[in-house]
């Protein structure tokens, strides 16, 4: 399994390109799906659950793993299919025409999906087409033309959201976008950094520092032992004997991956 440049941001089976939102918690304040060129809708699904797929809700989605989702059929044989978006939000209709830019829905995470996304298909004649690359035969990092109308920067991996909390979250709160705090009393029992990273590889470093009014507080890598679609990552300083100095603490999260710079992130909270 290669993505279009040789990495790895695919799977074996995945027949589409996935538009992720950081959080739970951003998908439910609204993120809209567009019409990717104007066409007739073939077919909508809606009514589907939103929520994280896994062993206790499998067979509830089986024959239904793309979740709340449209299909529509363009000029010349084109075809496209937006899938896992929010129950409640799709707004066509089987054969209604749509134009390019239209909203369809929303993002959500119905169907077989385990973060909030909406899963784009292109077809031509019935056969999958990758946007990134149009050619026909499968060699990685020789791409013969795009569908974008402006080209995408390739990621390899990145970070995705940070925060501070007084203990290591729990992984659905991190995803939910409620782990982290807003202030932490300076009694809190500890200060903890945390952040959710995607397209991780094996080998790969997290660096976390946190800095505080009196100065560096905490450095640690962490070294990444597989390769992960979606993870996180936290650490921090229990509390020792008297309160945490007062004032703003910098959290700062660098992925580096065989020793140079993928992406960075940082956050801040107050302590009082």
């Amino acid at each position: 399994m290669r993505d279009f440049t040789c990495g790895k941001l695919s799977y074996d089976g995945h027949k589409g390109t996935d538009f992720a939102v950081p959080t739970l918690e951003a998908m439910r304040a609204g993120v809209n799906v567009i019409a990717s060129a104007a066409g007739v809708v073939r077919g909508v699904r809606d009514g589907v659950e939103d929520r994280v797929y896994g062993p206790d809700n499998a067979e509830a989605v089986k024959g239904r793993e793309c979740g709340n989702g449209v299909v529509l059929v363009h000029e010349d044989g084109w075809e496209t299919q937006y899938c896992h978006m929010k129950q409640g939000s799709v707004r066509v209709r089987s054969g209604e025409r749509v134009e390019r830019g239209d909203i369809l829905g929303q993002v959500g995470i119905s169907g077989k999906a385990q973060f909030p996304h909406v899963h784009l298909s292109v077809r031509r004649d019935g056969a999958v087409v990758d946007p990134f690359d149009t050619g026909s035969d499968a060699t990685c990092d020789q791409v013969e033309s795009s569908l974008w109308q402006e080209p995408i920067t390739y990621a390899a991996g990145g970070l995705i959201d940070a925060g501070f909390t007084d203990h290591v979250p729990e992984f659905d709160a991190v995803q939910e976008g409620t782990a982290a705090a807003g202030h932490l009393p300076s009694d809190a029992a500890a200060i903890v950094l945390f952040v959710l990273a995607y397209g991780g590889r094996a080998d790969d470093t997290l660096r976390l520092t946190i800095d505080g009014p009196t100065g560096r507080f905490m450095a640690q890598d962490m070294k990444l032992d597989r390769d992960q679609a979606r993870l996180f990552r936290a650490s921090g300083r229990r509390a020792g004997s008297g309160d945490w100095p007062e004032g703003t603490y910098s959290g700062e999260i660098i992925l580096l991956r065989e020793g140079q710079e993928i992406d960075r992130i940082t956050t801040r909270i107050t302590v009082k």
